[in-house]
Parts: structure tokens; C-alpha cells; sequence
């Protein structure tokens, strides 16, 4: 199998497989402990740190194409994350009102995370917003697949980097990218099938939201193949996007879903892993 060919089936299983099964689990409504799901997306934050910091950043800079244009392009991939996910949130917050002022925006709760908690709303409501809840979830099924592109590019980078190999970084960041992705998948099935939506055409539309990723990781791959810049700046907003995506939302959910110094050590251990993982 050539390069590209592999990277687009690694990225397909990360992206399509994974929002598809977020949609599948979403279809049934399966419900878990806040704690394991704090302490898996915690540990998962930790393994995506470490590969960002000595893996990504570090071959940037070893460009040497000078660290503040790693930087810039790192403080770019932070930014470009943070306002897709700054729509996400206007589109999706306003669907069910929070308990008060005080309460936090970032999911504290499993069913806040996957939006099961709009599907009991709207259960209560007896489905007088079916339409709106539908055009909630399309509309989050688009900024999602927004969302997924600079994702992708971080495979792709880290695959540039590689020589063109499936190395480890790729690999794990496909596999933690896959993972990532099942509660944004369920964030989009559950508002379509409350609208209305068949189960299979909602898995369907929420599989097909993760398609963007492999655009992604072609483009990342594509510009860390074009010379030193181009991989410095592909690997740097790489960077960048996983940084937001642990700090920005990972670690807070897993630290407000479960109270308590745990997530902390789950976060070291799965630092810890990460280098293993690289350096070993």
C-alpha cells in the first residue's frame, strides 16, 4: 500500500470510523460512569501532550526555520480551534438552558458532553422543538467537520515528519484522534434523532461529518512534504490544535465530570505512556 494511500486509511478509521461510532452509541443512548470517562479522556489529554511536546513541537523546531515561526504557527492552530469550537458552543449552548449563572460552559457531566441531556430536554418538552433540536444537530454535524480538518492535519504532519511512515506519533494520534471523536459523534446523533431523523440516516450524516479529516491530513502531509517551512508549519499548527483540544476541552471536562485529584495522575500517566511510546 503507497503512502498516501495508508494515510487516508488511517485517518478514514480515526475520522469517519470514529464519529460514526460516537453516532452508533448515540443511536442507543448507552450511558457510563462520569468517572471513567473522566479518567480516559484525562490519561488520553496526557498522551496527546506528550506526543505534541516531544514529538510535534520538537520537530519543528529542528527545522530550523526559526522557533518564532514554530511559535506563530503554533499560536494559529490554537486560534483557528478555538473559534470553530466558539461556534460549536453558540450553536449548541442556547438548545437547553443551564441550571444558573454560575454553572459552567464546559461539560461537567457525561450526558452534558455527549448532549444526551437535549434529547431529556426535549423528551420533558414532549418534542415540541423536534425541528429546531434537527437543525441544532446539522448544524453541529457542520462545524464538526470544520472542526475535524486541522485534526486530520495533525496526522498528516506527524506523518510528513515520518518520512512518510507510519510512525509512532502518527499512529497514536490517529488512534487518540478516533477516540476524540466518538463523543463528538454522539453530540450530533443524539440532536438529529430527537428531530426526527432515522437512527441510520443520522449515523449516516454523523460517520460522513468525520470525512474532513482526511482532507486534513492530506493537506497536513502535503505541506510538510513541500520543504523545512512547509513541515515546520504544518507540524507547528499541528501543535497548536492538539494543545487547545487538551487544554481547551479535555482537561477541563475531565476535571469538572470528576472532582478529585485522580484525573491529575491520569493526565501524568498518560505523559508518561506518550514518551514511552515515542522514545522507546
Amino acid at each position: 500500500m503507497g503512502v498516501i494511500e495508508t494515510l487516508i486509511l488511517t485517518t478514514a478509521i480515526a475520522g469517519v470510523a470514529g464519529t460514526g461510532l460516537g453516532g452508533i452509541i448515540g443511536t442507543l443512548l448507552q450511558k457510563d460512569s462520569n468517572r471513567i470517562a473522566s479518567l480516559l479522556l484525562s490519561f488520553a489529554a496526557g498522551v496527546m501532550l506528550s506526543v505534541v511536546c516531544f514529538d510535534l513541537a520538537a520537530e519543528a523546531v529542528e527545522t530550523n526555520v526559526g522557533v518564532i515561526t514554530v511559535i506563530v504557527s503554533i499560536a494559529v492552530g490554537v486560534m483557528v480551534i478555538y473559534l470553530l469550537n466558539y461556534i460549536i458552543d453558540m450553536k449548541t449552548n442556547p438548545e437547553v438552558p443551564h441550571i444558573d449563572e454560575n454553572h459552567p460552559k464546559t461539560a461537567d457531566s457525561l450526558d452534558e458532553l455527549i448532549h444526551s441531556d437535549h434529547y431529556e430536554h426535549h423528551q420533558q418538552k414532549e418534542n415540541d422543538n423536534k425541528f429546531a433540536l434537527f437543525v441544532a444537530g446539522v448544524v453541529m454535524a457542520g462545524a464538526i467537520a470544520l472542526h475535524n480538518v486541522p485534526e486530520g492535519m495533525t496526522i498528516g504532519a506527524a506523518y510528513a515528519s515520518d518520512n512518510g511512515v507510519m510512525g509512532s506519533a502518527a499512529l497514536v494520534l490517529a488512534v487518540l484522534i478516533g477516540l476524540h471523536n466518538i463523543p463528538e459523534g454522539m453530540a450530533v446523533a443524539v440532536p438529529l434523532i430527537t428531530g426526527g431523523m432515522a437512527k441510520w440516516k443520522a449515523v449516516l450524516i454523523t460517520a460522513s461529518s468525520g470525512i474532513p479529516t482526511i482532507v486534513g491530513a492530506l493537506l497536513g502531509y502535503l505541506l510538510g512534504e513541500i520543504g523545512p517551512l512547509g513541515l515546520a508549519l504544518s507540524l507547528g499548527f499541528a501543535s497548536g490544535a492538539m494543545l487547545y483540544v487538551v487544554f481547551g476541552e479535555i482537561l477541563p471536562q475531565a476535571i469538572l465530570m470528576y472532582r478529585s485529584k485522580l484525573p491529575a495522575f491520569s493526565a501524568i500517566g498518560g505523559i508518561l505512556v506518550g514518551m514511552l511510546i515515542i522514545f522507546a
